[in-house]
């Protein structure tokens, strides 16, 4: 249950969902985290819990397509950790519509919240990574990036785009040790969907609990190991018969 003792992990948008299941799962194995979201009430219920459980936990807001907020987040790392083993790259943000109908406000939020944000933080991240010639990054993709759904051109680009930067980061990651991975969720019953409405009731569902055991068995094989891609969805879900 320690398979990450000694290992730092930088988890982004880790107050709800699956960032949030993702950090008590890595907690539970025996990470130290980094913890960054923009809303900091929620972040700092999340890095209380974990704190009362005796994981250390650095939590910090961070508009993580923001590249000031980015390197100040990742400055903060430095000092507390001296060290980023994993980077989870899992915040995001979710509009749509028919293309004719989607504001450029709305598609500037999702490219910049899933791929800005998911480039400077590898970014951040590989710079501290490169010296010590190791470290891993996962990015928490969308079955999105492979079989897009109607109304959702903000959310398909972006996830495509995270695919895309996850083979790029990991050549320029192989002469230096640094993996790099794409885990692509299907349907996750998030509180967004809850608070949305759109729920169980309309299509299987699995819980980030989920998302989280997946994101684990992909940064703890051995380090010279690349768990490249992966799906995880329901076992309904209608996947390859979407359109």
């Amino acid at each position: 249950m320690n398979e990450l003792a000694n290992q730092v992990v930088v988890v982004t948008g880790a107050n709800r969902g699956i960032g949030k299941a993702i950090a008590v799962m890595f907690a539970s194995h025996g990470a130290s985290l980094a913890l960054c979201a923009r809303s900091g009430e929620s972040l700092k219920r999340v890095a209380d819990e974990l704190q009362s459980q005796g994981t250390a936990v650095l939590a910090q807001t961070c508009d993580v397509s923001a590249e000031n907020e980015v390197e100040s987040f990742f400055a903060a790392v430095n000092e507390r950790f001296g060290q980023v083993d994993i980077l989870v790259n899992n915040a995001g943000a979710f509009d749509g519509g028919g293309l004719d109908e989607v504001s450029l406000a709305a598609w500037n939020n999702v490219i910049g919240s899933c791929l800005t944000g998911t480039f400077l933080c590898s970014r951040a991240a590989f710079r501290m990574m490169k010296p010590r010639r190791s470290g891993r990054i996962l990015n928490i993709g969308s079955i999105s990036a492979q079989r897009p759904r109607e109304g959702s051109s903000p959310y398909s680009a972006a996830k495509f785009g995270v695919w895309g930067l996850t083979q790029a980061t990991a050549l320029d990651g192989r002469p230096y040790g640094i993996t790099c991975s794409c885990l692509h969720p299907g349907n996750v019953l998030v509180e967004r969907r809850i608070e949305s409405g759109k729920n169980s009731d309309e299509e299987p569902m699995m819980q980030p609990e989920s998302i989280a055991r997946a994101a684990l068995a992909m940064v703890t094989l051995p380090a010279d190991v690349n768990f490249l891609e992966a799906i995880v969805l329901p076992r309904d879900q209608a996947y390859l018969g979407r359109g």
